[in-house]
C-alpha cells in the first residue's frame, strides 16, 4: 500500500509557490540522457519470477573472490573474516542501533565505539581516534581540511596515494580553494621521498603520504615528517591496509600528526564496493579540530563506569559555521565488525597475521619476478602488496586475459591511471593469508605463458 499524502491540488499550490511550472522543471539541470536513459533490451515490465530468473543469470557471470586464485588489492583487500564477526553484528541490539544521543539507553553502543576508538588509536600510534567515518577517501579529505584549519594555510602536497583518494580531495578542494600539488607514481624502485619533500614550502598546510603507497612501497615517514614540521606543515598519513600496521611501525610513532585510513580489510570483507569504514586518528592537541564524533569514558552519579558522546562537531549538532564537517557520519556497524575482528586477533594475532601476509607476498614476488619479462618495482621492500612491470606489455590486456582463465592476477595501473602511458606496464599484486601455494603457482605459470 503506497502512502501519498499530497493531492494534485497540493502539488499545484506548492509548484506555484516556488515558481515552477511542473515537477519536471525541478530537474531541468539534469542532462536528458541521464534523467531518462534508454535501457536497450529491457522490457517495460516483467513478472517477479522472470526478474528473479534474469538476475540469477546475471549473478552467475560474477567471478567470486573465493572461487579462483585472487590477487586483487589496491585499496580493497581480501582477508579471512571469522564467522563470529557476522554472527555478532547481526544481534538486534547492534544491527538496529542508531547514533547514541541518549547515553542512558545506549551504553552498549557507546562502549563499542569507545573500544573501537582505543583500538584505532593504538593501531595508528595516535593520542585519539574518532568513532569512524564513511570511508578512507573521505577521511583523507577531512584530514586535509583539518590541517588547513590548524595551520591556516591552503597548500597541500600529496604523494603517490590511491587515485580515488586523490580524486576525492580534488573534488572537495574546488569548494575550499585549497591548492593541491600531487606527485604521480612511477615504475622505479625509489619511493620518491625526496621528491615529496622538495614540494614542501612555507604555504604548505600538510603533506599527505600513503603508507604503504599505491605501488606497495614503504615511504620514510620520519624523514618526511621532519621536513614537513620544519616548514610548519603537518604530516597526514593514509593507511589503506591496516593489517600492515601489525608489522610496520605506527605512523604516529614516526611523526604523523593525523592518520587516516580504510578499515575494510578487518571484519568487513569485500562486498561489491561497499560499505567501507573510515578510520581517523590525531594528536590530542588537535581534538577540537577533528571531524566526527568522539565517545568518552566517565562515571555516573553512583560512581559507576559509563560512556558518553563527548564531542560532536558535525553541523547537525552545532552552529553550521562552527562545524568541522558535514559528511562525517560514522559507519557504526562496520566499526563494530572491525572492532570484533581486532578483538579476536589481539595484539599477538595481528602481528602473526601481518607476518603471514608478508611472508606469502615475498614468496609470490620471488616466483613472479623470476619470469622472463617481469621486473619487481619494490626493491626497497613491501608488505603484502607489490608492483610488477610487465616489460613490453599492457598490464590491462594481460590481466583481462588471465581473468578469462579464471585468475584474478592483480590491478593494472592503466586501469587506475588511464591517461598515464608510463604506468601501462604496471600490475599491482596483493598476496594475503587467503592465497595458497597452489594459487600462486597457477598465477606464475599462467603469467609466464601470457608473456612468452
Amino acid at each position: 500500500m503506497r502512502y501519498l499524502p499530497l493531492t494534485p491540488d497540493d502539488r499545484t499550490e506548492m509548484l506555484a509557490t516556488i515558481g515552477a511550472g511542473s515537477v519536471d522543471a525541478l530537474f531541468r539541470d539534469v542532462p536528458a540522457q541521464v534523467l531518462n536513459p534508454a535501457f536497450e533490451g529491457l522490457p517495460p515490465h516483467a513478472s517477479e519470477m522472470a526478474v528473479e530468473r534474469h538476475m540469477k543469470a546475471l549473478a552467475r557471470k560474477n567471478l567470486s573472490a573465493g572461487d579462483v586464485p585472487f590477487f586483487l588489492g589496491a585499496g580493497a583487500y581480501r582477508h579471512h573474516v571469522p564467522a563470529s564477526v557476522d554472527h555478532l553484528i547481526q544481534r538486534g541490539e547492534f544491527l538496529t542501533a542508531y547514533t547514541p544521543y541518549q547515553p542512558e539507553i545506549a551504553q552498549g553502543t557507546l562502549q563499542v565505539l569507545f573500544e573501537f576508538q582505543t583500538q584505532v588509536a593504538r593501531l595508528f600510534g595516535t593520542d585519539i581516534a574518532n568513532a569512524s567515518m564513511y570511508d578512507g577517501s573521505t577521511a583523507c579529505w577531512e584530514a586535509i581540511a583539518m590541517a588547513g584549519r590548524i595551520t591556516r594555510r591552503d597548500g597541500v602536497v600529496i604523494g603517490p596515494i590511491h587515485p580515488h583518494y586523490l580524486s576525492t580531495a580534488r573534488t572537495m578542494a574546488k569548494f575550499t580553494k585549497d591548492e593541491i600539488r600531487e606527485l604521480s607514481p612511477a615504475l622505479i624502485a625509489d619511493a620518491g621521498d625526496d621528491a615529496v619533500i622538495g614540494m614542501i614550502d612555507d604555504k604548505t598546510s600538510c603533506v599527505v603520504v600513503q603508507y604503504p603507497d599505491i605501488l606497495g612501497r614503504i615511504p620514510d615517514l620520519a624523514k618526511i615528517a621532519d621536513a614537513a614540521h620544519a616548514k610548519g606543515a603537518l604530516l597526514v598519513t593514509v593507511v589503506t591496509e591496516p593489517v600492515a600496521l601489525g608489522l610496520l611501525e605506527s605512523p604516529g610513532a614516526l611523526g604523523a600528526d593525523i592518520v587516516v585510513g580504510e578499515g575494510q580489510s578487518l571484519g568487513v570483507g569485500l562486498n561489491f564496493g561497499g560499505p567501507y569504514l573510515g578510520l581517523f586518528g590525531a594528536r590530542e592537541k588537535y581534538t577540537r579540530q577533528m571531524p566526527g564524533r568522539l565517545c568518552g569514558e566517565t562515571v555516573d552519579a553512583d560512581g559507576k563506569r559509563g560512556f558518553v558522546l563527548t564531542l560532536s562537531t558535525r553541523e547537525q549538532h552545532i552552529r553550521r559555521e562552527k562545524a568541522t564537517s558535514n559528511i562525517c557520519t560514522n559507519s557504526g556497524l562496520c566499526a563494530l565488525a572491525f572492532s570484533i575482528h581486532m578483538t579476536l586477533l589481539g595484539g599477538e594475532g595481528l602481528d602473526r597475521l601481518a607476518r603471514i601476509n608478508h611472508a606469502r607476498a615475498v614468496y609470490a614476488a620471488e616466483k613472479l619476478a623470476a619470469i622472463q619479462g617481469v621486473e619487481l618495482v619494490n626493491q626497497r621492500g613491501f608488505f603484502n602488496e607489490f608492483t610488477l612491470k610487465l616489460v613490453g606489455h599492457d598490464a590491462r590486456e594481460v590481466a583481462h586475459r588471465l581473468a578469462q582463465r579464471q585468475i584474478l592476477s592483480g590491478v593494472a595501473l592503466g586501469r587506475l591511471y588511464p591517461d598515464a602511458t608510463d604506468l601501462a606496464e604496471g600490475l599491482v599484486v596483493c598476496v594475503t593469508e587467503t592465497c595458497t601455494d597452489e594459487g600462486i603457482a597457477t598465477l606464475v605459470a599462467a603469467l609466464a605463458e601470457e608473456l612468452a
